[in-house]
């Protein structure tokens, strides 16, 4: 018996051949959650046939009207975002509310981040991700295209 030949290999994306694409998701009334998934996995490029674990495959995404998302059940008014100064005591929290009324993108750029790995290639592929409070954004010489997501 001679040695066992494979007839087809695997091909794996290269940082180089990656076309990376911008796309365009207008939050307004879409559920945070369900709407941080589908942004998340077009940032790690999940959706492309030649995504690669390793490589970042994913595209820039721009999210406008993030003052203007929704979340379920009753976290409008239970919902906290908690961060950490590094000094003894230094323990900070956020409600909801008031994190909508002075950073409503940060809600998004949480939700997000929180879906992508906790690494190096993690924090690459989440630079990509631009969000906005308004309708108005800056990539308009990019062309971003437009996308709908289903829970609308």
């Amino acid at each position: 018996m001679g040695k066992l030949k494979l007839t087809k290999s695997t091909n794996s994306a290269r940082t180089q051949d990656v076309e990376r694409k911008w796309y365009l998701v207008d939050a307004e009334g879409l559920v945070l959650g369900r709407m941080a998934t589908q942004v998340s996995m077009m940032l790690r490029g999940k959706h492309k046939p030649v995504y690669t674990p390793n490589i970042d495959t994913g595209d820039h995404v721009v999210v406008i009207n993030a003052d203007k998302v929704v979340v379920t059940g009753g976290k409008e008014y239970k919902k906290k975002y908690y961060h950490h100064s590094g000094y003894p005591g230094g323990l900070k929290e956020k409600t909801y509310e008031d994190l909508k009324q002075k950073q409503p993108e940060r809600i998004i750029y949480n939700a997000v981040r929180g879906m992508m790995p906790k690494n190096r290639l993690g924090r690459a592929m989440l630079k990509k991700l631009h969000v906005y409070p308004g309708s108005e954004h800056p990539h308009q010489a990019q062309n971003p295209q437009s996308i709908e997501f289903k829970d609308r």
